[in-house]
């Protein structure tokens, strides 16, 4: 991720009397037409009005699920205009396009300097997954300035996340400008000693993670249903817990790899065990010695979380992605709102640099009322996944490559 000299933001660019694209990410859970989470509705609101503040004609693009390239009324954005418009306290005009009537050009031509303009869905026109070079020039051709503020968006090389960066002086808005520095700060130039958190259920789908993970982090805490993979690998009962038994040798090698590269592995020392996963089973707390057969493994027990607690202490910088334990269903949440109730008291205090990411991470701090208590909680789901991988991430590099070029 580069740090924050290396792209350029709103601060580097003059909008008055400009046309300015601004690459949202309004991909937000809608039921029956109504915004059930308005998060990335209030992370976006900052830089559009400091943009028609100073009297730019603001254009939103944004994506709403995965239409495919054609028209679904159902994913249309025209939900999200009232919300917006409640955040911004701003009106928000909606334009009404399939982006091939020439409706996009109209709109804008109409506007006045300090208009704020939603766009339908982009996703409508089969040329923006493609990054299509007809499709870049119809954006294009809308603004002056391109402002990509849609971190979420950035793993992917779209028209309107990548593409159009490479036509027009190109920046970073201020909630993209807050998450590239959150997450250098975090992994690239962390103060140490430096402690990751992950979770989930499976190895096979985070090997690229916990390998780059264990080449920056000094130490590495695994919880969840890849806990059990290591677990068994090292020989202890595991029961009927999920886990991938084929991954027992690449779980090993694992161990060995982290080991070479001064990384400690952290794994459950107890763990919370039932016979049935729902909700308020019968439970009962065991060491990974103790799990018979018949049981599942569904949550680290409170000694292991006592023990991330105290790493947690003689840490600087914590890196969080995945829940401990089958979280959505109690008894179970215990492990993980217990060692995130530790993280947002430290962090709270000063004494904690916390950074946590992912869809189940950000829904069991949110469930906790913690996320506001951590240093910096990202939205960003694929983005933040494949920046822990070590990715690079196509809409951060190009404004990287060409917002300085651009604005020259």
């Amino acid at each position: 991720m580069p740090g924050p000299d290396r792209f350029q933001t709103l601060d580097n660019v003059d909008v008055a009397q400009k046309r300015v694209l601004v690459r949202a990410d309004l991909n937000v859970p809608l039921e029956s037409g109504i915004v059930r989470d308005a998060t990335r509705i209030e992370r976006i609101a900052p830089t559009l009005l400091e943009l028609a503040e100073q009297g730019a004609i603001v254009i939103v693009l944004s994506h709403l699920g995965r239409p495919k390239g054609t028209v679904v009324p159902s994913m249309s954005l025209a939900p999200v205009a009232g919300p917006l418009s409640v955040a911004l306290d701003h009106p928000v005009k909606f334009v009404v396009t399939d982006w091939t009537d020439g409706e996009a050009a109209r709109a804008v031509t109409k506007a006045r300097h300090g208009d704020i303009l939603l766009m339908e869905n982009t996703r409508f026109h089969p040329g923006e997954e493609t990054n299509q070079p007809a499709f870049v020039k119809t954006l294009m051709d809308l603004g002056d300035i391109y402002v990509n503020d849609a971190f979420s968006a950035a793993h992917r090389a779209h028209a309107s996340t990548e593409g159009l960066a490479w036509f027009l002086p190109s920046v970073a808005g201020r909630a993209m400008e807050k998450e590239m520095a959150a997450l250098h700060a975090a992994l690239d130039a962390p103060q140490r000693p430096l402690t990751a958190v992950i979770g989930g259920a499976k190895i096979s789908t985070k090997l690229d993670m916990i390998g780059h993970l264990c080449c920056k982090v000094d130490t590495l805490i695994i919880g969840g249903g890849m806990a059990n993979t290591f677990l068994h690998a090292q020989g202890h009962p595991i029961g009927r817990s999920l886990a991938e038994h084929d991954m027992a040798e690449h779980a090993l090698e694992i161990l060995e790899h982290a080991e070479s590269e001064g990384c400690k592995i952290v794994l459950p020392l107890d763990v919370v065990v039932a016979e049935d996963f729902k909700p308020h089973a019968h439970a009962r707390t065991v060491s990974i010695q103790e799990v018979t057969d018949k049981e599942m493994i569904l949550d680290v027990g409170p000694g292991t979380v006592e023990a991330i607690g105290k790493i947690f202490d003689n840490s600087k910088t914590l890196v969080w992605n995945g829940p401990l334990g089958a979280f959505e269903l109690p008894p179970f949440d215990a492990g993980t709102l217990g060692a995130a109730r530790k993280a947002a008291e430290l962090s709270k205090a000063g004494k904690l640099r916390s950074v946590a990411g992912g869809g189940d991470t950000v829904a069991a701090l949110n469930l906790a009322g913690l996320a506001d208590d951590f240093t910096y909680v990202s939205t960003a789901g694929g983005a933040f996944l494949e920046w822990l991988e070590g990715k690079t991430l196509p809409g951060v590099k190009v404004l990287e490559q060409c917002g300085a070029r651009a604005l020259k």
